[in-house]
Order: C-alpha cells, then structure tokens, then sequence
C-alpha cells in the first residue's frame, strides 16, 4: 500500500493523503483582494487530488506585502473573497489552508516577470520597508529598511492575530504562518539580518522572541482544535551550518510547547553567501532530524515530486506531508499521476467522481 496516499489526520482535521499544495505566489491581487483568477487557481488545485491546498501568503499589513499585486489579510473586506476560496477548495475534497506572514525588508518589490527587484524610492506603487535591523538584503533587493521599534513590533504581533482570526472566519482550517525565506520572521532569527542590542536581537533567546511571541497570540486567537503550522527556514547553507541547525532544532522545540502542531521545513534565504545543495529532497534530512529530535511533524518541499521520491520520505518517515508545488502548477492533477506511477488501486478517484468516473478505465 502506498504510504503517501494514506490519511493524515492533525487535531480535528484529516487529508485525503500525504499530499499538499503548498503557497505560492500569483501576484494578481489589487489592494489585497482576490478576484476570479484566484478562485479558479485554486479550485483546480483542490479537484487535482492533493489532500491539503495553502493559499499563497497572504499579507498581514500593506507594508507586508512582498509586492503591491500580492494577497492580504489586513482588512475585513478581504475576507469575502477568500471565503469563497476556502469554499472551492473543500468543494474540490481537500483542506482549505492559508499562509501569512509579513515581508519585511524584501516587501516592496515587483513582480517576479517584471523585475523581482525592489520598486525605486520615489515610485507611488513603493513603500517603506520595515526590519529587524536598518540592514538591506541586497543585490536586486537593495532597499534600506527602517529598523523596527518596540511599538512596530507590537503592532505586526497583533496584525498576525488579527489576519489570524480573518483567516478563520473566512473559514480555513489550517493556518501557516511564514517564518521562513528571509521575511519578517526568519529575519528576526537570523544573524545576518538582525543586530538589534535589545531584547529582540543578540543572543539566541533574544532572536527567537518575536517568533515566539506571535506564535503564542496567534493561538490564543486560532481554534485549538484547527493545526496551527509554520513555514522555517531552519538552515541557511551559510557556513555555520552545525550551530544553525541546532538553534533551530531548539527553537522549533520552543514553538511546539507552545502550541505548534506542524514545521513546514524550508530554506532561510537571508543571506546572499548561501551555498544551497539543490537536489531531489535535499531537505528531506534536515526535516527527518527536526522531527526526530522534537517530535513535532514536519512537511517540506523541493525536489520531491517524482513518485518514488514522494513515496520514500513518508515511508521512512522523514515527513508527515509533502509539498509539491511546480508539478501540481503544471498539471493541477499531477496526485492522479502519482497515483498511476505508485500503483494505486483505482487511481482515478483521487479525483472528483465528475472526473473519476470517465477516467477509472483509462491512463493518462
């Protein structure tokens, strides 16, 4: 039996199988609001056959928004047509779930097929970008943030919860929340981004504070009966690779006793020094040590899409769940060919009946 399409069930929610779509970016929305390119790009997702669909991340505050085409969360207009969303995605048999999270200093961009740079100063369609410290990522994101002050930093913590608490009503029942790829959160964590001499830089503790802190609002404010996930970034190819790991291990600790039900491990991305080792489920080691050494279930992407790729990290369990995002983009039923390369039983009703039952006799 294939273990990548058996059920996964996290507090009182169940996929279908191991399989999830995980965000990513359209960069179609205006002034945060979804429209009717979202709604069919996500049904399509969900009637594909994966068990968990994650619309894209989705900005807590304007400032938050990695370019001005991307999602947002900061309004209560916003909520309409992301529950129609949600709708499409159950509809299709999977889970409606919903990252969010805030730029930072890579916010202010523009779109990756016009530039992914950030938008000149001076431009209308700009704003200030905002940090841990007034250190610019650089290269084509050279913009110099401003460092955060005290009351920033309560204002983004109580953003989170508010997008939070909009996610839900908007009726998702998985909540990401994006602490990775060198936005706000994982800047926070990172030596290369944070040099703060206050309690929310230095040492380990002091770097963790804002993640620990906005974990705990966010579910105070989230279901405890609804997974409560993050997106981490828990190595950085940097150099400091041993001691990266470990700190990470320790803070993912952290996020676990305090009330994290899943890691979804991924890439730091905070420093241009990087030396990534880009290969089929490069990650996949790093998920299995964070998940043996916490406990804590863990999900990942990158390079995972080929079946028996797919197959071998659930079985061996180095994760719980796997994100296949370019595949699925490609082609929306991308589980259905899994399914047929794994030897499924019936392949054809990972599918919706409408679907299944013209193709239960036919390979594709």
């Amino acid at each position: 039996m294939s273990q990548l399409f058996s059920p996964f069930r996290l507090k009182d929610v169940t996929l279908r199988n191991r399989i999830a779509v995980p965000p990513m970016c359209q960069y179609s929305a205006i002034d945060g609001l979804s429209n009717d390119w979202h709604w069919a790009h996500y049904a399509g997702m969900a009637r594909g056959g994966a068990g968990l669909v994650i619309v894209e991340a989705t900005a807590v505050a304007p400032e938050g928004r990695i370019s001005p085409a991307c999602l947002g969360l900061w309004d209560d207009r916003q909520i309409e047509g992301l529950a129609r969303i949600a709708r499409a995605i159950q509809a299709g048999g999977a889970v409606p779930g919903i990252q969010i999270g805030h730029a930072g200093r890579k916010a202010s961009a523009n779109r990756p097929w016009e530039g992914d740079d950030h938008i000149p100063e001076g431009d209308p369609r700009g704003w200030q970008t905002i940090s841990p410290s007034a250190i610019p990522f650089g290269a084509h994101l050279s913009r110099m943030p401003r460092a955060m002050t005290l009351e920033d930093i309560d204002r983004v913590r109580a953003d989170f919860v508010a997008a939070a608490q909009r996610a839900r009503a908007a009726g998702f029942e998985w909540l990401e929340l994006h602490f990775a790829h060198g936005y706000l959160g994982q800047s926070f964590f990172s030596v290369h981004a944070n040099q703060r001499t206050d309690g929310y830089g230095g040492d380990f503790a002091g770097r963790s504070r804002f993640l620990l802190e906005t974990l705990e609002a966010v579910r105070a404010a989230w279901p405890e009966n609804l997974p409560l996930t993050a997106r981490f970034g828990v190595i950085e190819f940097d150099g400091r690779d041993e001691e990266g790991l470990a700190e990470s291990i320790a803070l993912t600790q952290a996020f676990r006793e305090r009330g994290l039900d899943l890691l979804n491990i991924s890439v730091g991305f905070s420093t241009l020094t990087a030396n990534i080792p880009w290969g089929p489920a490069f990650l996949a080691p790093y998920a299995k040590k964070v998940r043996q050494a916490t406990g804590i279930p863990v999900a990942s992407s990158w390079g995972i899409h080929a079946p028996e790729v797919a197959e071998r990290v659930i079985a061996e369990e180095a994760m719980d769940l796997v994100m296949i995002g370019r595949a699925i983009l490609a082609d929306p039923h991308y589980p259905y060919r899994l399914a047929q390369a794994l030897n499924v039983e019936r392949p054809a009703w990972v599918l919706p009946a409408p679907y299944a039952h013209w193709l239960q006799q036919y390979r594709m």
